[in-house]
This record gives C-alpha cells, structure tokens and sequence, in this order.
C-alpha cells in the first residue's frame, strides 16, 4: 500500500491519513537531534503499514538533514532494529 506521508512542522509530527483515518508520528526536534516520541495508528486501518510509512518518512529526512535520532517510541526502536541501514542515526548520547 502507498501511503502519502507529510510532515506538519507546526504540530511536530508526521501525518497520513488512509480512509479518512489520521495516523501520526509525534517528534520533538532541538539541535539536530530527532526524539520520535509516539506512532500512532488507529484501530481501523491498522496492519497496512501505516506506521512503517510515517516512520520511514521521520528517519529520511533525519538522514537528509544529518539529524540524530531518539527512538523513544518502541515501534520506532523496533523498525531501526528491522531496518540496520537506519542504525547509524542513532544518538548515543
């Protein structure tokens, strides 16, 4: 499934919304560092990788930037784990 990601920076977070649904990825972003707090996808359109999407857009534009990142959020550190390339964003700090 295609799912079209836009980032509002005004509410600091990634947004997609499938069948009328809003999905987002809650970010908190200082100096270069990009903290995902929260993935959240609701019930009704859950398992169509909605939540991979918003994720994969956090982390392209973190790489993009040169932003480390935070993964707070446990769908955020688990997708890391499932995707290595991301890996090196990590902020060890």
């Amino acid at each position: 499934m295609d799912v079209k990601v836009v980032r509002n920076e005004q509410a600091s977070r990634f947004e997609a919304v499938v069948d009328g649904a809003l999905s987002v990825l809650d970010y908190r972003l200082r100096d270069g560092v990009l903290a995902i707090d929260h993935v959240i996808v609701p019930d009704a359109v859950s398992g169509r990788g909605i939540a991979g999407a918003l994720t994969k857009a956090a982390l392209d534009l973190a790489r993009h930037e040169h932003w480390r990142v935070i993964p707070n959020c446990a769908y955020a550190a688990a997708y890391i784990e499932r995707y290595p390339d991301y890996r090196d964003l990590v902020s060890r700090a």
